[in-house]
């Protein structure tokens, strides 16, 4: 479903503070553009499951002094 004119690709689109943000992009039949996207969305996490690699999320830590 995924057509081979233009090529597909992957790339890296960003280094952020705690990830490395790639930006994957196929061309399809604009009938079958969601069922693609959604597919490849699930085969990623599902690859990164399998591989261990884990998805970060946001994080805060707060620490407190307490007074005697």
């Amino acid at each position: 479903r995924i057509l081979q004119e233009p090529a597909p690709f992957v790339a890296v689109s960003e280094l952020a503070d705690s990830s490395v943000n790639f930006v994957v992009r196929a061309w399809t039949k604009t009938e079958e553009y969601w069922d693609v996207y959604f597919d490849m969305l699930e085969t990623v996490k599902l690859t990164f499951d399998a591989k261990g690699i884990s998805i970060p999320y946001p994080q805060m830590d707060i620490h407190t002094d307490k007074e005697n």
